[in-house]
Order: C-alpha cells, then sequence, then structure tokens
C-alpha cells in the first residue's frame, strides 16, 4: 500500500475517534482494521504510531493549531475533517521525518478530497505558519 494510501486511512481513523470521541484508541483502532480489512503490516504500524503519537503530543499539537486560528475562532469551530488533517499533518511535521512538502501536499489534497470548499486554504494556511515557526 502506498504512503498516500496509509495516510489516507489513518486519517479516516483519526476522524472517526474524533467524531466518536472514543477514549480507548487501542479499541478503536482494532475495530477500524477489522472492520476495514487492513492487514498490512506497515499500515498498521504506521497507524500505531500516528494514533498514539498524536495523543501522547495532542496538548502541544492542539496549541499550533489554537495559535494560528483567526482572533475570535475556537478550535471547536473547525469541522472534524479538517481538524483529523491538521492533527495528522502536524504530528508529522513536528514528529516524525517526514519532508514537510510532501505533508502539507497530501493534507491539502485530503482537504481537496473530503473538506468543503475552503478547507484547503485553512489547512494549507495553519501548516504553512506551522512550518515557518519551526
Amino acid at each position: 500500500m502506498s504512503r498516500t494510501a496509509i495516510r489516507e486511512k489513518t486519517f479516516k481513523l483519526i476522524y472517526s475517534i474524533e467524531i466518536q470521541k472514543q477514549k480507548d484508541l487501542k479499541e478503536a483502532m482494532d475495530l477500524y482494521i477489522e472492520a476495514n480489512n487492513i492487514t498490512d503490516k506497515n499500515t498498521i504500524s504506521y497507524m500505531e504510531d500516528a494514533i498514539f503519537g498524536i495523543q501522547k503530543n495532542e496538548k502541544e499539537i492542539l496549541s499550533q493549531i489554537e495559535k494560528n486560528l483567526k482572533p475570535n475562532w475556537k478550535i471547536e469551530r473547525i469541522s472534524k475533517i479538517d481538524l483529523a488533517i491538521l492533527k495528522l499533518a502536524i504530528y508529522e511535521i513536528k514528529y516524525k521525518d517526514i519532508p514537510f512538502k510532501v505533508v502539507i501536499n497530501e493534507a491539502v489534497e485530503l482537504a481537496k478530497k473530503y473538506g468543503e470548499e475552503s478547507s484547503k486554504k485553512f489547512v494549507n494556511g495553519i501548516l504553512a505558519v506551522v512550518v515557518k515557526e519551526g
């Protein structure tokens, strides 16, 4: 499975966890893997790393998003799709050794495919500032 496809499946899992407000991430991941018939070890390993990495660093990741919102915006106002995309992308930029251009490009593609009309600009704008700030 390609890295793009793995990232898309991981995004869908993050979105599912956001929507269902699941606390038991291991159980949520196991159910998602079973329901989607995912058997590829690389995919499962990537998903585990991303899900538990985002959980471990969630405060920092959400802070990165919040500080780049318009003054009167709150994180609760962001669509769950955009939030899931941003969490995954910021985790990859900050905590993984993946070129930021690749991460941003793939995040914008996910936003185009699953988000609203304005999602691609919103996601691109937040991620550009996150990269710029280091």
